[in-house]
């Protein structure tokens, strides 16, 4: 499970449950039981040289580039390029081959119906029809062609169809520029003879009129120049009459500023001793509020200092009261947290104390219901494995064996080879065997007696078993 983001030019493709069909994305949460694929949907340059045949059957090799990639404005179109080639990498084999056989497929079947001419004149047609048969076939796969270039036609070895025609246009093109050049040399020459008369008919006529234009332009500047000189002077009459009436006005205009300003000067110099007495009268109130303040501050700061020492000193109290109260607060808290710590550890002890009594019972149960069923259920089988596989009777015989020893015992054995021997076995070691177990059986009773088990069949029988059955 995981929060998938694809990048600017890849897509996610996410199939599985809660999914009808495929998901497509740009950023999604992928859950355990869902898939997902991220595919690039960026173009693809593919190059081509396709050889291919015209309706004259004359060879010749197309060089294309097509530049493919899947169609992002389309969402059905985008479905089908993650359902069929998202698997593929866009450069691999699968992908080259399938581009170039549709792309060589339509191409050739286009050319096969054109002419050499055809395909040589009309190259922009050309290119329009096998853009719009291979877009038609790429549609099913969900792919759109960006851009188209078909290069320059190669002519197949054998086959110089396109290098004869280019010889033949470049031979027209030289014929014609010859004749262009022998054409404009000729309008060159005549022309040139031509311009050279116009220009001195037309000189000859300009030099007449111009003449008659200057001795009309010459009567006209003279009239001209007597009409300014006489508007010169009306002006500078005019002139001189507004300089005068303005010299006048200048001297009305200075005598009216003059006593305006000595009557100005007067009332600026009372006004300026007014304002001083003022300002005096102000300074002499703002000394007297000063020293007011001054002995209102003293007397003031004074008591606010008592006052304040007086609050410090309470508070220092109050404050050294609570410090107090709240160390014995804590201690009291430290020591309830203690006891019960050890409560809960004291607890957790017998809890585990009592899951492991638990735990070794269940395992106990466990192991004697599996040798009870290793045995058939025969809890007399069991019960000697048990006892044989614990050391019980090596430990009943060492515990007899202790007891005796403790009562210190005076025996004394005397074999002298008695009737109770079998005379058909052998004096020396044979003898202590045959006395060894005949002291079986009071063992066996002893632990009988001490347990309440009886042995074994194959070791032997208690003496007077048929009575105690």
């Amino acid at each position: 499970m995981g929060y998938k983001v694809a990048r600017a030019s890849e897509y996610l493709a996410i199939t599985g449950g809660g999914i009808q069909d495929i998901k497509l994305a740009k950023k999604s949460w992928v859950f355990p039981w869902q898939s997902c694929t991220v595919f690039d949907v960026s173009p693809v340059n593919y190059t081509f040289e396709v050889q291919a045949m015209s309706s004259e059957k004359l060879p010749f090799v197309i060089p294309a580039v097509f530049t493919i990639g899947p169609r992002v404005d389309d969402p059905h179109a985008l479905l089908l390029y993650a359902m069929l080639m998202s698997q593929h990498d866009k450069h691999s084999n699968h992908v080259n081959e399938l581009v170039q056989g549709v792309i060589e497929g339509e191409t050739r079947v286009l050319v096969a119906s054109m002419t050499m001419e055809e395909v040589f004149k009309g190259t922009k047609e050309f290119k329009k029809e096998v853009f719009e048969k291979v877009q038609l076939e790429l549609n099913q796969f969900g792919l759109v062609i960006y851009n188209a270039n078909v290069k320059q036609l190669v002519d197949v070895p054998g086959h110089e169809y396109f290098s004869y025609l280019g010889q033949k246009t470049q031979m027209e093109a030289a014929n014609q520029a010859k004749i262009d050049v022998a054409e404009a040399k000729m309008k060159g020459e005549v022309g040139a003879k031509e311009r050279t008369g116009l220009t001195i008919q037309n000189a000859a006529k300009i030099d007449a009129e111009s003449k008659i234009i200057s001795t009309q332009r010459l009567g006209e500047g003279t009239k001209e120049e007597i009409k300014v000189k006489s508007e010169v002077q009306v002006f500078q009459n005019e002139k001189a009459a507004l300089v005068a009436q303005a010299d006048a006005a200048l001297a009305i205009q200075k005598a009216a500023l003059t006593k305006s300003s000595r009557v100005a000067e007067v009332e600026a110099a009372k006004a300026v001793a007014m304002r001083e007495a003022e300002l005096q009268t102000q300074v002499e109130k703002m000394n007297a509020l000063t020293r007011t303040e001054k002995l209102k501050a003293e007397f003031l700061s004074k008591a606010t200092v008592e006052y304040e020492t007086k609050v410090q000193e309470a508070n220092w109290e109050l404050y050294d009261k609570q410090k107090k109260a709240e160390a014995v607060l804590y201690e009291k808290q430290k020591q309830a947290e203690a006891t019960k710590a050890a409560a809960d550890a004291a607890f957790y002890a017998k809890q585990k104390e009592a899951e492991g009594l638990v735990s070794m019972a269940n395992a106990q149960g466990t192991y004697i219901k599996t040798l009870l069923g290793a045995v058939d259920n025969n809890y007399s089988a069991m019960r000697d494995f048990l006892m044989i596989n614990n050391g019980i009777y090596q430990d009943i015989a060492k515990t007899n064996a202790m007891a005796i020893r403790d009562l210190q015992p005076k025996i004394s054995v005397w074999n002298q080879g008695g009737a109770g021997v079998d005379q058909g076995m052998s004096s020396g070691g044979m003898k202590d065997i045959a006395g060894l177990y005949k002291m079986l059986p009071p063992v066996l009773d002893t632990v009988y007696e001490q347990t309440g088990m009886k042995p074994p069949a194959w070791i032997g029988t208690l003496r007077g078993a048929e009575s105690r059955q």
